[in-house]
This record gives structure tokens, C-alpha cells and sequence, in this order.
């Protein structure tokens, strides 16, 4: 019944947003019906950190107040601190001078497609700083996305792009691979870097290269036009220094990790370049007058953040914790358990299983979380390497979260980009499942089972 409740009610969220309808309020009405059904089972609905009013029906705004306040002050402040810092680096022109600078050599690229592919391993080096996925979307989507667009590529490959990177786990030191790590029983040192880190290079090559084929084949069919701004057609008078402006929360990240400089929170580093900013824009003008006028855009593009991308994380939140307190992941996991105990269909059971968990719930933490603590047990059940089972699935519970239309990175990325979900998972489909067939191949061949 969990399992088929949650089934329907993933598929009409997903019917209505594709029929045009506002996706943030969608998922909201999806979650609060699925946390209805949830107290209506008995189930608790609040997180255990949080307590509860005292009656079932109340924990359901109460959640909502719990995770507006969560995300807001967090991820959300990250979210509307990097939409304020593009909306100003693009009133000031700085991004016009990096599109005018990088026009001349790139200009001896022809195709857009080679230069999405190489934005697209940048990016995926970048998720080594930046472990959130949501954070890392839209530390991209604030600076190498329009960086891409105005080079020629269609905003969809571009913010499918910058959905991507977090796809596969590069970084050694991530909770998840710890955690996996433990379920296999090895040393982390050898289990991040002797099998889950080549596994994930070889799997991002091939999504890039699956990436340049399929994203330009969209465009062809889609008939998008892709236009290339020439250096020449972009009228700035930013100086020349306003180039780096945009991609200083980047460097920020970079240097301010606990080992070059003092680790800081990304929303620190971006108050720190946003005051860098306002204060050249003060020696540019002489004048503190356009440089509050400046920072009042800063504000705006804040506020349209929250209208746009941070309330439609929190209503995907809902909507996720609405399938998990309902039971659909306990379901999964004891479909899992009814399946043979061959290592090969094991393994793939439970790659399937994580993939669909993380697409309906938009969270690669919460089905892999849920899903790792079986491995010793299965694996000393049917004498299986528990290596052989964690790495697909650590990595699949990531790539499975790219390509659902209510995860945080999605959402926000779709959100900055003004696209549809539908249209990021659409671009992202492919080399997901390509990334996805290459990391069981790759698991079968280079890990004993």
C-alpha cells in the first residue's frame, strides 16, 4: 500500500508540473497529502530533533515552519547570497567583460559543445571543495552558467551542466564514502582511492563524452538556435579587472578550506566578495550613491531567490519527507531483501531499487543512508564482497538523485535558469544512465565479488 500510494502520488506531481502548473506549489500540496496519509497510518512525521506539538495534524504545518526556517537559514541564505552576487557582477558588467575576454581565444573553438565538456570537468573537479550538490549547482549556475550561455551553448545543456558534477562522488572524504566504507569493512584510505575514485573518472568521462553527443542532439531536434556572442557586439565599460569578479566565490572556496586559509561558510565568502565588489565599484565611481544602488540589487536578486528557487526546495523537501515517513523507502528495502542472493542480481537489485528511491524522493542521502545499513548483512548472508555492493550503490543513489524533477539541485538550478525541471532531468537522462551502466560494468570488472 506504500509503496503504491506513494507511486501515485509521485505520478500526478509529475503530470501536473509537466502540464504547466507551479511546480513549488505542486510538490507542496504532493507532500502535505503524503504527510496526511502518513498520520493517518500513525506514523510520526517529524524528524526526531523536533518536537512535536502534541497532535498528529499539527506536526504537518509544524514540519513545514521546521523546514522553512532549516533551509531558509542555510542552504537557502547560500542560494539567495549567490542570486544576489550574479545579480549585481551582471548590473556592474562584470560578467559583460568575462564574455568579452574569453570570446577571443574561445572564439578558436568552433564548437560549443567541446567548450560544455571541458566546463563540465572543471565542474566536476569543483565538487571536490563544494560536497553539496544543491551548493555546488548553484555556485555554478551563478558563475559558469552564464559564462555558457553567452558563449553558445542552449541554457538547458548548460544547466544540465551545472546539475551534473555531483552526479559521481570524487571526494574521498564525503560522509558517504566514509559510511560506505565501514558497510564494506576496508580501510577508507583503500576504499576511496584503490576502487571508488577510479570507478567514478571512468564514469565521468564517458557522461562527458555522452554529454556532448546528447545534449547536441537535443538541440537539433528541439531546433534551439545557438548564438554566440562575439566580442565585439558587447558594449561595457567594466574595466578589464571586473573579469575575475564573477568567479572570486569559486576562488573563496578554494582557499578558505581549513588547510590554505581558515575554513569559512560559503555564505561568508560571499558577503566577503560582494564587499570586495561594492568597494572597487567605489574607486571606480568615486561616489558611495551608485554603489548603494549597486547593493540594492543584491537585495532584489535575493528576494527573487526566495521566491523562485529557495520555496520550491522547501516545498520538495515536503514532498520528500511525505514519501519516507509514509514508508516507501522501508518498503524498498524489504523488496530488496525478497530478491535471490546471487551477487550480480543482488548488486543490481539493489542499484534499481537506490535509483528509484533517490528519483521519487530527490535525496541521495536518505536511500542510500536507509539502504547501507543492509549491506553486512547481506553480504555475509550470501557470501558476497560488501565492497561489491556499496560502491554501485553509493554512486547510484547519487546519479539517481540528477535526474529526479523535485531534488534540491535540480530544483534549484531549473529555478536560476528558468527552465523547467523537466527539462534539466530530460538533458541529464542520458549520461546519468550511461554513468550509471558504466559503474556497474566497471564494479563487476575492477571489484572482487
Amino acid at each position: 500500500m506504500e509503496l503504491l500510494l506513494g507511486a501515485v502520488v509521485t505520478f500526478l506531481v509529475g503530470r501536473y508540473i509537466f502540464k504547466g502548473y507551479s511546480a513549488t506549489g505542486v510538490l507542496l500540496v504532493g507532500g502535505i497529502a503524503l504527510l496526511a496519509a502518513s498520520v493517518l497510518q500513525g506514523h510520526p512525521i517529524l524528524p526526531k530533533s523536533v518536537a512535536s506539538t502534541g497532535h498528529p495534524v499539527a506536526d504537518i504545518p509544524e514540519y513545514i515552519k521546521y523546514l522553512l526556517g532549516n533551509r531558509a537559514a542555510d542552504l537557502g541564505m547560500m542560494v539567495m547570497a549567490l542570486c544576489g552576487f550574479a545579480s549585481y557582477t551582471t548590473h556592474i558588467g562584470a560578467n559583460d567583460m568575462v564574455v568579452k575576454l574569453a570570446s577571443k581565444p574561445l572564439s578558436l573553438i568552433k564548437s560549443p559543445y567541446i567548450l560544455m565538456v571541458a566546463a563540465y570537468f572543471v565542474a566536476c573537479v569543483l565538487s571536490l571543495a563544494v560536497s553539496s550538490a544543491t551548493g555546488l549547482g548553484v555556485l555554478l549556475m551563478a558563475t559558469l552558467f552564464p559564462l555558457m550561455v553567452n558563449m553558445g551553448i542552449s541554457r538547458g545543456a548548460a544547466a544540465a551542466i551545472c546539475a551534473s558534477p555531483a552526479a559521481l562522488i570524487l571526494s574521498p572524504t564525503s560522509g558517504d564514502v566514509v559510511i560506505a566504507a565501514q558497510a564494506s569493512n576496508m580501510p577508507l584510505i583503500d576504499f576511496a582511492f584503490k576502487t571508488t575514485l577510479p570507478i567514478s573518472v571512468i564514469a565521468i568521462v564517458c557522461m562527458g563524452v555522452t554529454h556532448f553527443f546528447w545534449q547536441r542532439y537535443l538541440d537539433r531536434r528541439d531546433g534551439v538556435a545557438l548564438t554566440r556572442q562575439d566580442a565585439h557586439e558587447i558594449k561595457t565599460d567594466a574595466p578589464a579587472l571586473y573579469a575575475l569578479l564573477p568567479f572570486t566565490p569559486i576562488v573563496g572556496v578554494l582557499v578558505f578550506n581549513g588547510k590554505i586559509a581558515p575554513e569559512l561558510h560559503i555564505v561568508t565568502i560571499l558577503i566577503i566578495c560582494i564587499l570586495l565588489t561594492s568597494c572597487l565599484e567605489f574607486i571606480r565611481h568615486r561616489s558611495a550613491k551608485p554603489v548603494f544602488a549597486g547593493l540594492d540589487i543584491v537585495y532584489k536578486g535575493m528576494g527573487d531567490a526566495f521566491t523562485s528557487v529557495v520555496m520550491l526546495i522547501v516545498a520538495a523537501g515536503v514532498f520528500a519527507q511525505g514519501l519516507s515517513t509514509l514508508g516507501f523507502i522501508s518498503e524498498l528495502i524489504a523488496l530488496a531483501q525478497s530478491f535471490g542472493s546471487g551477487a550480480v542480481v543482488l548488486m543490481l537489485v539493489l542499484v534499481a531499487i537506490t535509483t528509484i528511491a533517490a528519483m521519487t524522493t530527490g535525496s541521495g542521502n536518505a536511500p542510500f543512508y536507509a539502504f547501507v545499513e543492509l549491506i553486512p548483512k547481506l553480504a555475509a548472508h550470501s557470501g558476497i564482497n560488501p565492497a561489491f555492493l556499496a560502491i554501485p550503490m553509493l554512486q547510484a543513489s547519487n546519479l539517481g538523485r540528477t535526474v529526479s524533477p523535485v531534488s534540491g539541485v535540480v530544483v534549484a538550478c531549473s529555478g536560476m535558469g528558468q527552465i523547467s525541471p523537466f527539462e534539466i532531468v530530460k538533458r541529464t537522462s542520458l549520461p546519468v544512465a550511461v554513468g550509471l551502466v558504466v559503474v556497474v560494468a566497471a564494479t563487476c570488472v575492477m571489484v572482487p565479488a
